[in-house]
């Protein structure tokens, strides 16, 4: 297989994205209904958030106007994922029928040719609903409005997302070995649920495993740290972004193993 360039794959993508994209458009209450359902299910999640700190004011000494910018901050990191990566979901079908050698035979990167087949844009409700969640709090917290801070926030985020990448192509490639894969997908993907709380809710063993094994805390509380408490950023925070890095690279390598591994099968 001959190596591409960025430019190259750039490119590749762009077309695909706009062919998707008419293809969507062209069932547009489908793509309504869709945005809709997604914008109505982050909304249910907020009223029950709303509903937690009617009860409990403070969890962990963060206040509701704190929560409510990390939980906004959770639904745009998640929103990457949702929108780039969706087709994770099929991987264990293609690869159980058979159909997945498709992919091995084109002169570009397989992971790449398997992803850009499907843009989900649910996924795009999401992301106005996490802005808006994240303007509405920062606006109460009284957060300064400056080109770094506006920086800062940009490339948190970016990297508060690649923590979820991660563990969805983890997840996904196990159905290059497993047969009932479906069910870390799923166990995976629920994880997500406790982004949206400070990692001092969690203790003992728990709090490592939810730090430096399945890192749940960077996918929104670390990186967030950097805007809610920039006079007392953790060390973790800091090296959020090399160690996202890290684990997407060592994601896509796993998911590249499982490709090798395949055996052309379909079992």
């Amino acid at each position: 297989m001959h190596k591409r360039g960025l430019g190259f794959y750039a490119r590749i993508y762009r077309k695909i994205l706009i062919q998707d994209l008419k293809s969507k458009m062209s069932y547009r209450a489908d793509f309504i209904i869709s945005t809709f359902g997604m914008i109505m299910t982050n909304l249910s999640g907020f009223i029950t958030f709303m509903i937690l700190f009617h009860n409990f004011p403070t969890i962990n000494g963060w206040d509701y106007y704190h929560m409510l910018f990390l939980y906004g901050f959770s639904l745009v990191a998640l929103t990457p994922v949702q929108c780039f990566f969706d087709n994770n979901w099929n991987l264990r079908f293609m690869v159980q029928s058979g159909d997945f050698i498709k992919y091995c035979f084109r002169p570009v990167n397989v992971f790449f040719y398997f992803i850009s087949e499907v843009f989900d844009v649910k996924g795009l409700g999401q992301l106005a609903f996490g802005i808006g969640t994240i303007v509405y709090a920062w606006i109460k917290i009284g957060i300064p409005v400056t080109f770094l801070v506006i920086l800062k926030l940009l490339v948190f985020l970016l990297t508060a997302s690649l923590f979820m990448i991660a563990l969805m192509n983890f997840a996904a490639a196990t159905c290059f070995w497993i047969k009932g894969s479906g069910y870390v997908m799923v166990i995976m993907f629920r994880f997500k649920d406790f982004a949206k709380y400070p990692s001092s809710i969690f203790q003992g063993i728990f709090k490592v495993i939810f730090t430096f094994v399945i890192p749940i805390a960077f996918i929104a509380y670390y990186p967030s740290l950097v805007i809610l408490t920039p006079d007392n950023v953790p060390l973790l925070s800091w090296i959020s972004p090399l160690y996202g890095i890290l684990f997407v690279y060592l994601s896509y390598r796993f998911w590249m193993l499982g490709v090798r591994k395949y055996d052309f099968t379909g079992s």
